[in-house]
């Protein structure tokens, strides 16, 4: 009995040992993402405009630096110098329809987002599919897929109404987990700070 105890101790001051010591700033960031999150959920088409012109930001970003790396690398014989500039320029052209009209980038980005939850619904089911063959457990893939198709239709059957606010919720939503999740650690380690 005393040696399960004693390896019960080990194994929790190994724990303790990854978990962050300053818990309060923790659950200041956890709270602000939480407060964050809830506010987004109601102002959600101003999120949307804000991660759509965050994303032009990062794209312009990289094309200028890969147009400035291109005249900067000073390399005559590289027989792809040409492509590099035209995909920076891309780049900064896209970002720039973006700035200049941002609706429109929240569309072609909802119409992205839903692709890509349509093909991971279709990746999913196709897979328990293949786990049910092998007598695996394959209800949850299943749930999962499904739930990513029904995302892909709504945002689908919706748009381009949907493009105002689908990507603000979705923004706002893992903010929230986020927050939950900062929250519930700081907690965590507040705890054992105050059972030592």
């Amino acid at each position: 009995m005393k040696n399960e105890q004693k390896n019960v101790d080990v194994l929790l001051e190994g724990v303790a040992m990854e978990l962050p010591r300053n818990w309060k700033w923790l659950l200041a960031l956890g709270i602000i993402m939480l407060l964050a999150g809830t506010f987004g959920i109601s102002m959600s088409v101003i999120y949307t405009i804000a991660s759509v012109l965050f994303l032009a930001l990062l794209v312009g970003t990289a094309g200028i630096l890969q147009i400035i790396q291109g005249i900067q690398a000073n390399e005559k014989k590289w027989g792809g110098r040409l492509q590099h500039f035209l995909i920076g320029l891309i780049y900064v052209v896209a970002a720039g329809l973006i700035y200049w009209n941002p609706i429109a980038g929240a569309q072609g980005v909802t119409i992205v987002l839903a692709a890509f939850f349509a093909a991971l619904g279709v990746t999913r089911v196709v897979d328990a599919i293949r786990c049910k063959r092998h007598h695996w457990k394959w209800v949850l893939p299943v749930l999962f897929g499904l739930v990513d198709l029904a995302l892909a239709f709504f945002i689908m059957i919706g748009w381009p109404a949907t493009s105002l606010w689908v990507i603000g919720l979705f923004v706002s939503i893992e903010l929230i987990m986020n927050g939950w999740f900062l929250t519930l650690l700081a907690l965590r380690v507040k705890g054992s700070a105050d059972s030592k």
